[in-house]
Order: structure tokens, then C-alpha cells, then sequence
């Protein structure tokens, strides 16, 4: 713009005694236009929580049938009858031989554990990262930022989540003997303790912190060049998470691999060890995940983890932006002069 801070000029003249005809040109102030991308001003953290309930919810449940194969393709000794290739022939055998509900048994606790989960994920992200870009550089967008806020934000994301996770993977399993999630949750209360639901926690964040500091970093890198401007966008939203959960996914894998094991506690696996008790720790579940399966077995359910996450996080950001939008876009509305 012409004047920084103004871009509308209108000529004008009069009459002054003294001075005869003056003409002059006067700038009006420029409007300010809705900035997508930031916080709006009076955006409250709640609004932010609400969006990001919606959106994990429908994520985790959308994707749930496909994260019940991951888990099973991620068992270190299957039982024969459990043995797949692939998502869709898992997908097909399991609702032939165990009904067509088995795919989503446990998502009711998957829903409960992921709406406040996901409510805290992305309003902290939202807020540090606003707050550390504007430290480490003002007035722009800084990856390492991006990146520190997903970190933090999963901290608070896996602490409400793991507890879901640990019922929901146990649910999940070939043959398993809970058919409810409160028989589950007496069960493991009972026969291993309230430590057992966050056994994988430190797991789930080696995991989960460099997952999510990938995912975040790889969005906003594919967000700045194909949506320059931060406008909503929702085709370039979904391709930009599809691409970031994809990378972050096969990435981690190794580390999913052993989460898996730390909540399921897998018997057949632990018997082939001829191991009494329960395995706890990532190191020792680096250990046990090796002597069954070797190298490969780091990467087992890898297809299934990636066909998972693809979709998983393109919904999960187009439905957050959505809202992110609609909420701006309403905000801006009541603040509109003239507006009543």
C-alpha cells in the first residue's frame, strides 16, 4: 500500500479564506482482514478445546476398523488364525469369522479418552505456537516453534489419552476376553494396577514427541507452499496432513511396535520368551520385540500404521480448520461495524 497502515486515498477540495482553492487527498485507514491463520483476538481457549474435541473425536472413530488391524498386525506371535497381509484382507476375515461388529469393539472408550485429549492437543499447540514464534522470530513463522509446540502439546495429548489406549489395544487383540470396556478396566485395575494403564506413557511419548514434531513441522512447511497466503483451504488442509501423518507414521513405526506390546501385554509372545510377569520399560520392550521377531519385527503393521494415519490426520486437520474458520469468520462478523 501506498501510506504502511493505509491504502484508500480520496481527492478532495475547498474553499479557504486567504488560501483561495485547495485541493488535497486524504487517506482512509486500511480495514484489517480477517487473519485466518492467527488467534483471533477474543478467540477464547475454550472455542479452540471445542474444535479440537470434534475433530479427535471424529478422527479416532472414523479410522477406528483400520487401528484395530494395526494392532493386530503389530502382534509379535499371532495366533494362526490372526495371520493377515493386508488392511483390507484383515478387515474382510475379521468381520467374516468374528462378526461385523468386532472392528470397532472398544471405540466407545476411544471416543471418551479422545475428545479431551484432543481438546487439550490443539489448544496448546495453538497458543505456544503463536507465543514462541513471536520470541524466536517476530513477526513470521518459525518451524522449530511449530515443532516445540506439538512437543508440548503432546505431553498433555498422550496423559489423557494413554489410559483409553491401553483398554482400547487390549480390546483390540485376536481372542480377547473382554467383551465390554468396564470388564476390561476391573481387569487391569485388578490384576496389575492403576500403573498398568500408564505403562507405556514414557513409550508413548518417545513416540509420540518426535511423531508430532515431524507431522507439525512437515503441515506448515507444506502449508507455506501450497497455501501461502494461510487462508482456509480445505484441499490444501487434507493434503498437507495426509503428507505429514504419512511421513511421521512409517517413521515411528519401530517405536509404535513397542507401545503396542507395553499395553498388551501379549501372552503368546512372552511365552515363546518363556517370560514370567510383565514387561515394562521401552528398553526392555526394545529388547523383548527383537529376540521374537528380529529387525522386522520393528516394522511390523507398518502398511496398516500408515494407511491409518493418512486419512487419520487429513481428517483430523480439515475438520479442526473447519471450525478454526467458522469460529474466526463469526468472531469477525460481530465485530464488523455497523453489524447488530
Amino acid at each position: 500500500s501506498p501510506r504502511g497502515g493505509y491504502e484508500t486515498a480520496s481527492l478532495h477540495d475547498e474553499w479557504r479564506p486567504g488560501m483561495g482553492r485547495v485541493v488535497g487527498v486524504s487517506w482512509a485507514p486500511r480495514l484489517k482482514e480477517p487473519e485466518y491463520e492467527a488467534l483471533p483476538e477474543g478467540s477464547t481457549v475454550t472455542t479452540h478445546m471445542l474444535a479440537g474435541a470434534v475433530a479427535g473425536i471424529m478422527e479416532h472413530c472414523l479410522m477406528y476398523p483400520v487401528d484395530c488391524v494395526k494392532t493386530r498386525m503389530q502382534s509379535l506371535h499371532p495366533d494362526p488364525a490372526a495371520r493377515y497381509r493386508n488392511v483390507m484382507e484383515a478387515l474382510w476375515k475379521i468381520i467374516r469369522t468374528e462378526g461385523v461388529w468386532r472392528p470397532i469393539r472398544g471405540m466407545n472408550v476411544t471416543a471418551t479418552g479422545a475428545g479431551p485429549a484432543h481438546a487439550l492437543y490443539f489448544a496448546c499447540y495453538e497458543k505456544l505456537k503463536k507465543t514462541l514464534s513471536d520470541v524466536i522470530r517476530p513477526g513470521g513463522n518459525s518451524h522449530i516453534a511449530n515443532g516445540a509446540a506439538g512437543c508440548v502439546a503432546t505431553l498433555l495429548h498422550d496423559a489423557a489419552m494413554n489410559p483409553a489406549e491401553v483398554i482400547k489395544q487390549r480390546m483390540q487383540m485376536y481372542n480377547s476376553p473382554y467383551r465390554k470396556v468396564t470388564d476390561c478396566m476391573r481387569a487391569v485395575w485388578r490384576n496389575e494396577g492403576a500403573g498398568a494403564f500408564y505403562r507405556s506413557y514414557t513409550t508413548q511419548l518417545t513416540m509420540n514427541i518426535p511423531f508430532q514434531a515431524i507431522h507439525f513441522m512437515t503441515y506448515e512447511f507444506l502449508q507455506e507452499h501450497l497455501n501461502p497466503h494461510r487462508q482456509y483451504n480445505p484441499t490444501s488442509h487434507m493434503v498437507s496432513g495426509a503428507c505429514a501423518g504419512a511421513v511421521a507414521a512409517a517413521v515411528t513405526t519401530p517405536l509404535d511396535v513397542c507401545k503396542t506390546l507395553l499395553n498388551t501385554q501379549e501372552s503368546m509372545a512372552l511365552n515363546s520368551l518363556n517370560t514370567s510377569g510383565h514387561i515394562t520399560g521401552m528398553a526392555n520392550a526394545f529388547r523383548t520385540v527383537y529376540q521374537v521377531g528380529g529387525v522386522a519385527a520393528y516394522f511390523r503393521g507398518v502398511q496398516a500404521r500408515v494407511i491409518y494415519q493418512v486419512p487419520s490426520t487429513a481428517i483430523s486437520w480439515s475438520v479442526y480448520e473447519f471450525f478454526k474458520y467458522i469460529i474466526t469468520k463469526r468472531q469477525e462478523e460481530r465485530r464488523a461495524p455497523g453489524k447488530i
